[in-house]
């Protein structure tokens, strides 16, 4: 990493719901997924490290806790936040959270933590190798 990333720093991914991140319940309008809202705060929290990687770095999610609080339905914009509350070395924690036009509908928080891209290609290969056979 070129340097830690100061406390307070934040990243920002902005969407509307569509079809493909909602889920649908019997007798219910189509609302946004837990798991699609999980992945635009995962990418909230990388755009907030963008700026202290180095060449050849990325920034896996290790942990992430996440209350859903309310639904949102397709068409609605969303704006997820994530917040640097704390950096040791490469893991950084984030506070997160996503809000549509009206409300806020997520909270929680969310750990990364920084590697060399090879190294985890290498590990991720090392897997699918043993795994096939």
């Amino acid at each position: 990493m070129k340097g830690t990333p100061p406390t307070g720093t934040t990243g920002e991914r902005k969407f509307v719901v569509e079809a493909k991140h909602a889920i649908e319940f019997p007798n219910l309008p189509p609302v946004l997924s837990t798991p699609s809202l999980i992945w635009h705060l995962e990418h909230a929290a990388i755009e907030a490290l963008r700026a202290v990687l180095e060449p050849g770095e990325v920034s896996v999610g290790t942990e992430i806790e996440v209350q859903h609080l309310a639904p949102t339905p397709l068409g609605e914009s969303v704006t997820c936040l994530a917040r640097v509350v704390r950096a040791d070395g490469p893991k950084v924690s984030f506070q997160v959270e996503a809000r549509d036009g009206q409300e806020l509908i997520a909270r929680g928080s969310h750990t990364r933590q920084v590697v060399r891209a090879s190294s985890f290609a290498k590990r991720i290969q090392a897997k699918a190798t043993a795994a096939s056979q």
